[in-house]
């Protein structure tokens, strides 16, 4: 099957605590963009967008176990908080703060994402888990634009997967945490994104 070019524009709710909670935002203003195919989004999303067309609105519920699982305790560490002193040798609070999510290497060089948890006077929390585990996701919007991918952006996109930039030829990239925390319409770029 050939490779879809989509644009959604949507609302993703979970319910927390009994009550229906926004959890991030995609404006038509500022939409996510994404090419099927590629596992850029869970498998779960692009199958219920695919079902639909240009200009359709839509509204489906991907189980917990289909979107990030749940949560592992076992994902969650306490480091050092020298891991994060900056060039001066002072613990860098500019981007080592409850709530922000970082990208780290592991030994072997592989990168992934933690949220900042608790920061005491010499200990810093990491949660690995992705912040909507054990949630299950409710997604409400719209398709905007879905036409066959050109080769070019085919090519974009795996280069922005591969950690060189922007996802799908984003241009308001606000760094990994801001679009999920503030919508300010980062369109992936491999931030850990529920789609």
């Amino acid at each position: 099957m050939e490779n879809q070019y989509i644009t959604v524009a949507y609302k993703l709710y979970a319910i927390v605590e009994g009550k229906k909670e926004l959890l991030e935002e995609a404006p038509a203003a500022h939409p996510f963009q994404f090419i099927t195919g590629l596992g850029y989004t869970l498998d779960r999303f692009e199958q219920e967008i695919m079902q639909r067309a240009k200009g359709e609105a839509f509204q489906f519920t991907i189980p917990c176990a289909e979107a990030y699982g749940e949560r592992d305790e076992e994902n969650v560490h306490t480091v050092s908080k020298d891991m994060f002193k900056n060039a001066d040798g002072k613990f860098d609070s500019d981007n080592i703060f409850t709530g922000n999510i970082i990208m780290l290497n592991d030994a072997e060089g592989h990168q992934f994402y933690a949220n900042v948890g608790e920061i005491t006077a010499d200990k810093v929390v990491l949660d690995l888990n992705h912040p909507h585990a054990g949630k299950d996701l409710t997604f409400e919007g719209k398709v905007i634009e879905m036409r066959p991918a050109t080769n070019e952006e085919i090519s974009q996109l795996v280069t922005a997967m591969s950690g060189h930039g922007c996802g799908g030829g984003c241009d308001s990239c606000g760094g990994c945490g801001s679009h999920e925390e503030e919508g300010d319409g980062c369109c992936g770029g491999g931030c850990g994104h529920c789609h």
